[in-house]
């Protein structure tokens, strides 16, 4: 009998502390979801979140699918950029 119960999936969350204008952000795409920050921050998050997604696609894989340092290796690539 199969359970109804969703396999969890995996998910890229960046949260900015640095808020100062009393905005609220959140941008939700593919595998990510960018929670507060200033504006420079939560475009930089968002962007390097975009970034991971595209060189993940490159790979074939999905998030859920990667070893911890596939993982470590795309992030500090798509952050350095």
């Amino acid at each position: 009998m199969k359970s109804n119960r969703k396999e969890p999936k995996s998910l890229l969350m960046g949260l900015g502390l640095d808020n100062k204008d009393g905005h609220k952000r959140l941008t939700q795409g593919d595998n990510f979801v960018m929670v507060g920050g200033s504006e420079e921050t939560h475009e930089r998050m968002t962007e390097t979140a975009i970034r991971f997604n595209e060189k993940l696609a490159k790979r074939g894989k999905s998030l859920e699918e990667l070893s911890p340092e596939e993982f470590r290796d795309i992030i500090q690539d798509a952050a350095d950029h």
